[in-house]
């Protein structure tokens, strides 16, 4: 794209060069850079972004967005000058890649749990009811027929649109994209027009970057906030007690859904099981039956959501739930690893209290034997739910064994510590830091009856320690200790 075209929408902008210049792509990492790049130079919590501008031009940027004027760079390197470059990058992003998210049915899911679940099953219907159907998640990030790992929830704001752009340009009809509290603080998804917007529910996470509750749910409902007109709809689970505070400064229509309190789809008459679920779903008069071999109470609100998406798309009651029976699973999201000897192991992302919490209960329904449990916490991450999550775990099952999960920089004999604080009885837990060894334990515990758990990694392929990362994928180690 011709730069004077790219700027001609943008104001604040002091351009030092020409705009006759062609611009072949646009990058905030110098790492990243290809000839031909406009590179954004952008203050860091430790950085002003200057130093990175001369490692950018060395591998081929043509033009540099910053807020400093720069004699002494090259004369054939166009500088762009602006106040504040952070709040123009995304604009940047929007208009290089065509606006893309006006061109998709956007839906944008934000909340502690759950995200990841309620988005594969909006992808799946959407599928269903529509065609091609984008994402960005957790997990990965598919691309019409292309399935990409993802390497975070949300990604930077250039890349995600980018991946909108060529969403559309193979054949997308819509797009489902993951939302963090980090994300949405770091405007890493401005200037994206979703067109609904979904919460889960929030329960604590992320507290080493958010102050506090306060603080956490109020970037969660920036997403909502982002909701410009009636014709844009906030989805909202009626059952939370943050639902209030996620809609307050949102000039969208609001959707309710829940369990227990009233709202515009209501889930009712509730059966569980280890074979899926059944339940009643109400909406405007109308009530049908749903089941799905989804497995536990959490995830009928995951339906709930998703179906009030479908909803809202325009579809009837019985087209969704039609569409949305055939869903399976997620991965990672209590996965059941199948193995030669017919044992009941599931692996769960559930890295937080509240998750864990739900996953327990739900097998906790459906046990027959005894109920183990296996985690650990992630290191430099939020030290406040580690004894929180060991609380839970004791209560909620039968023996605990407690190891690492991604100890990054810190000593996972300290973490878990923390996480025993938690505890009444520590004697009676099984404490093994390396997690392949806790794994094979538990394993050899386990009875014909026994339910294990595997929390914490879910879907990760991977295990960040000190040293770096190295192979691990939960799924995996639990089937090999089974032969």
């Amino acid at each position: 794209m011709r730069l004077k075209r790219l700027l001609k929408n943008l104001e604040g902008i002091d351009v030092k060069g020409s705009k006759e210049i062609d611009i072949t792509g646009l990058s905030s990492n110098s790492k990243t850079v290809v000839p031909g790049n406009l590179f954004i130079a952008k203050r860091g919590f430790t950085s002003d972004g200057s130093e990175f501008i001369q490692e950018a031009i060395d591998a081929g940027a043509s033009a540099i967005l910053t807020d400093l004027y720069n004699p002494f760079l090259r004369k054939d390197v166009v500088q762009l000058i602006t106040k504040s470059v952070r709040p123009l990058e995304s604009k940047i992003a929007d208009l290089f890649y065509g606006e893309p998210s006006k061109e998709l049915f956007a839906v944008g899911v934000t909340g502690t749990s759950g995200k990841t679940t309620t988005s594969y099953m909006i992808r799946h219907m959407l599928q269903k009811l529509l065609g091609p159907i984008g994402l960005i998640g957790t997990v990965e990030w598919i691309i019409g027929l292309q399935h990409l790992p993802s390497t975070m929830t949300t990604p930077d704001v250039i890349t995600n649109h980018k991946l909108l752009r060529e969403m559309k340009q193979h054949g997308c009809k819509a797009a489902v994209m993951e939302v963090s509290s980090h994300a949405l603080t770091q405007g890493r998804v401005d200037h994206i027009e979703f067109d609904i917007a979904v919460f889960t529910n929030l329960s604590q996470d992320h507290l080493d970057y958010h102050k506090d509750m306060q603080e956490y749910a109020e970037a969660k409902a920036l997403v909502f906030s982002s909701l410009k007109t009636a014709s844009k709809w906030a989805v909202i689970n009626g059952d939370s007690p943050w639902s209030s505070i996620m809609i307050q400064n949102t000039r969208g229509s609001i959707f309710r859904y829940g369990i227990e309190n009233p709202a515009d789809l209501l889930a009712s008459n509730i059966e569980l099981s280890e074979g899926g679920m059944r339940f009643t779903v109400s909406y405007k008069g109308e009530s049908l039956p749903f089941s799905s071999h989804v497995i536990g109470r959490f995830n009928v609100y995951n339906f709930l959501a998703a179906i009030s998406v479908g909803l809202l798309k325009g579809y009837s009651l019985k087209k969704v739930l039609d569409s949305l029976c055939s869903f399976a699973e997620v991965p990672g999201r209590l996965q059941q690893v199948i193995n030669g000897r017919g044992l009941h192991i599931f692996v769960d992302y559930s890295h937080k209290p509240d998750a864990l919490e739900n996953v327990l209960m739900t097998l906790s329904e459906l046990k027959k034997g005894r109920l183990i449990c296996l985690f650990g916490c992630g290191g430099d991450r939020d030290r406040g739910k580690r004894p929180l999550m060991g609380s839970i775990a004791e209560r909620l099952c039968d023996d605990l064994v407690i190891t690492s999960d991604n100890p990054r920089s810190e000593d996972p004999q300290a973490i878990i510590q923390e996480i025993l604080q938690g505890v009444n009885d520590p004697d009676s837990v099984l404490i093994e830091p390396d997690r392949r060894l806790a794994i094979e334990k538990a394993i050899g515990r386990m009875k014909p009856e026994d339910i294990l758990l595997i929390a914490g990694k879910g879907h990760e392929t991977y295990q960040v320690t000190a040293l770096g990362k190295i192979d691990f994928d939960d799924r995996l180690v639990a089937q090999g200790c089974c032969n």
